[in-house]
């Protein structure tokens, strides 16, 4: 078994607040950027202007976040990284949109809003352009108008197609700054999980459409037509446009689809433990769900044989956890053991997955429970977010392939290391569940070697936690920002 150890953090756990905080505070005090070595073939690599950094925020849907700079003169924004849809969309001259200001949206700071007049270089898109050809145009006007709705239930984003600037800059020793004009949403109006849950500044759409980030940095011969991003296992990451990866990376192929294109791919099998189980489905890699979904045959493949080796008391979830597979840990238990969990994907290749389970405690119970992170589905299968966790992935759309390799963020291959100094840099947040009232988060995790080990905590060190719950499971545990035109 692979070894994974569970503790608290030294000090205790950083709230969701202080932490989107202290991020923003290090993208103030210095830019976060990475050198990186560019790879063959000399395509340059870039990053947002503000940083490579992204930061996973559990309060937001456990996404992974960047910060964003747009139009003339700039204003950022904190968007959700989704590699499940295409779209890049703001808040913008808002009619319905998440609370701003400080306080009522949970965090001790004001989040902005774009406005088309309040920016130099802002142009609409007119119903005549080629870039409104999947989208309409409204009644009142001849310019461009989108609406998207998400697997999330009523979850949709409605506005206006706009071409701004977005501030990059360039990965390497000059760090040159590189104004590029981008078709994006203004969101005037969303709806659901947007609202309270997820999202609340924007949606930062990475996949396969032209419209997309990527898409455009490709077409206008700026980066190679890829990208990579790093789910770090303390919570923070990195993204970079124009990475084509490694050598050494493990990889699969994107299997092709005309319509609507998305980063889907063929696995062959599951792993657990001494187990081997010949599977054959396509999932889709998306960074913008939360955890994984499984239909059958996989998700029983996979979960029965977990189950037949977890030693630990079952334990019947209420219905504020999805989770099917849950399991009690006993007061004077110290340790708990887990199997290693791993996907072959079409080619042979090899996928670990390094964060399998969801930590919970119970402080009226005084119980500790850890769950598989796994949602049964009946039609959908999802790599989410949370099977990403300790890779970097590269999305090489040139090649049509999805790569990955365990990595630490904080270490990037021939360059110096990233000034960003991570909190607890030992420790890793696990994916956390909890209900309104009831649970709270109680450790976290750092790599190991040779099983996965979980240390548990005393009930009594519960109590300090209290501020954290302020979330509905059902709401965040069941988010997929997964556009219903892909399905």
């Amino acid at each position: 078994m692979g070894r994974i150890e569970i503790h608290r953090p030294p000090g205790g756990w950083p709230e969701r607040e202080q932490q989107v905080a202290d991020y923003y505070g290090r993208r103030a005090a210095g830019h976060d950027r990475g050198r990186r070595r560019l790879l063959d073939g000399g395509d340059q690599e870039l990053t947002f202007s503000d940083g490579n950094a992204t930061v996973r925020v559990n309060s937001l849907g456990f996404l992974h976040y960047a910060v964003v700079a747009l139009g003339t003169p700039n204003v950022t924004f904190m968007v959700a990284l989704d590699t499940g849809s295409d779209l890049f969309w703001v808040p913008c001259d808002c009619v319905s949109c998440a609370p701003t200001s400080s306080g009522t949206n949970g965090f001790d700071f004001d989040f902005s809003i774009y406005s088309p007049n309040m920016s130099s270089t802002s142009q609409g898109i007119p119903c005549s352009s080629n870039l409104c050809e999947r989208h309409r145009c409204s009644k009142d006007s001849s310019q461009c108008t989108y609406n998207v709705e998400y697997v999330s239930d009523d979850t949709s984003s409605t506005g206006v197609l706009i071409k701004d600037l977005l501030y990059l800059t360039t990965e390497d020793t000059s760090s040159k700054v590189v104004k590029t004009p981008i078709v994006f949403g203004c969101g005037m109006i969303q709806t659901g999980s947007f609202l309270d849950a997820a999202a609340p500044n924007g949606l930062f759409g990475l996949g396969m459409d032209k419209l997309s980030v990527p898409s455009t940095l490709s077409s206008s011969g700026i980066t190679s037509n890829s990208f990579s991003m790093c789910f770090g296992r303390d919570g923070l990451g990195r993204i970079n446009f124009g990475d084509n990866g490694s050598s050494d990376q493990e990889e699969t192929p994107i299997n092709t689809r005309n319509l609507h294109p998305t980063y889907n791919i063929s696995l062959t099998g599951i792993g657990v433990r001494n187990i081997s189980m010949e599977v054959g489905f396509s999932a889709l890699v998306d960074s913008g769900t939360s955890f994984t979904y499984l239909a059958d045959p996989a998700y029983s493949s996979l979960a029965k044989s977990f189950n037949s080796q977890v030693h630990d008391k079952p334990f019947t979830a209420d219905s504020d956890i999805p989770f099917e597979y849950c399991y009690q840990i006993s007061s004077n238990e110290s340790m708990v053991q887990l199997p290693d969990i791993s996907f072959t994907a079409k080619g042979g290749s090899h996928f670990p997955i390094n964060d399998p389970i969801v930590l919970i405690s119970n402080e009226k119970k005084r119980q500790f429970i850890y769950c598989l992170a796994v949602i049964k589905s009946t039609q959908l299968n999802i790599i989410g977010q949370n099977f990403l966790t300790g890779l970097r992935v590269v999305f090489d759309r040139d090649r049509m392939i999805v790569g990955w390799k365990k990595f630490d963020c904080y270490k990037v291959e021939d360059s110096n290391p990233l000034p960003v100094n991570p909190r607890n840099s030992s420790a890793t947040p696990p994916s956390i569940a909890f209900s309104p009232s009831s649970y709270t988060p109680e450790a976290t995790k750092g790599k190991g070697h040779n099983g996965t080990e979980a240390s548990v905590l005393t009930p009594g060190a519960a109590s300090s936690h209290s501020s954290l719950v302020n979330t509905l499971a059902s709401t965040i545990l069941l988010l997929l920002l997964l556009p219903l035109s892909i399905i």
